[in-house]
């Protein structure tokens, strides 16, 4: 249902004011990086808390929060410095289908990253900000995390990529968090090379069919081109922060049943 693009502006702005703000923290997964300031256990935790980000947000909070308690809540230092047998612990965890053999590879696949870079950015922009655009940023983190010998393909389905033609919403939301800045204290924005303009819209269920609703999406299915449509057109209200219309389209679908 296409409507006035001036009115979809307004009811998008007064949401955005609305939902972007710290009482949306509690409960939302970006509650469990909010338990840390340092900025690799930020990166960390914000990265699970994305991948296990499907399901009922309380479950996913709650495990959440379990796997960091399992990492002594320091998640970067225990990356770096755990022994062998500090892993048993991790053995029979769980979410949906996320098992103990994917968290023992990621957990591997950081402790080799973090051995050699200060930050998970670089993992998606290159060392020297070579990779320009997000299609290409997110296709080349998969292939990174999957480029050890010891990555089970199992694996490889909770890291969405453009080159499978993914929506990729779990790691569009991830990048959210740690690369829009604002005021508000929801996202991070501890990430500078890759700036909010860059961004693409994370694409749940809520998301799209309120985007459907106003006209935003009108491509068929949704897949990495129907997010790229719909960021298109949440530039065109935005074109330096399109992302922020993020809280809107998903307070309006979760919270007002749009």
């Amino acid at each position: 249902m296409k409507q006035d693009i001036a009115a979809i502006k307004a009811l998008l702005d007064d949401r955005v004011e609305k939902y972007n703000q710290p009482n949306f923290i509690p409960n939302d997964p970006v509650s469990i990086p909010h338990r840390f300031t340092k900025k690799q256990d930020i990166e960390i935790s914000g990265f699970f808390a994305s991948i296990l980000a499907w399901g009922q947000r309380k479950t996913i909070i709650n495990n959440c929060v379990k796997l960091m308690n399992l990492m002594d809540n320091a998640p970067h230092d225990f990356i770096l410095h755990h022994q062998e047998q500090d892993l048993t612990r991790f053995l029979g965890f769980k979410h949906r289908t996320f098992n103990d053999t994917d968290l023992l590879y990621f957990l591997h696949f950081f402790n080799w990253y973090y051995s050699k870079h200060d930050s998970l950015e670089t993992a998606f922009t290159g060392k020297n900000n070579e990779i320009k655009t997000q299609r290409e940023r997110l296709i080349h983190f998969h292939d990174l995390v999957f480029s050890l010998e010891e990555a089970p393909h199992r694996s490889k389905k909770h890291i969405s990529t453009p080159a499978r033609k993914s929506a990729c919403k779990r790691i569009n939301m991830y990048l959210r968090w740690m690369v829009r800045k604002d005021n508000n204290g929801v996202d991070f924005g501890i990430w500078d090379t890759m700036k909010p303009a860059d961004l693409v819209c994370p694409c749940d269920v809520h998301v799209e069919r309120v985007a459907r609703r106003l006209g935003l999406i009108t491509r068929k299915g949704m897949d990495w081109q129907t997010a790229e449509e719909l960021t298109d057109h949440l530039r065109t209200f935005d074109p330096t922060d399109p992302v922020k219309y993020d809280y809107a389209l998903f307070g309006l679908g979760v919270e007002e049943k749009f």
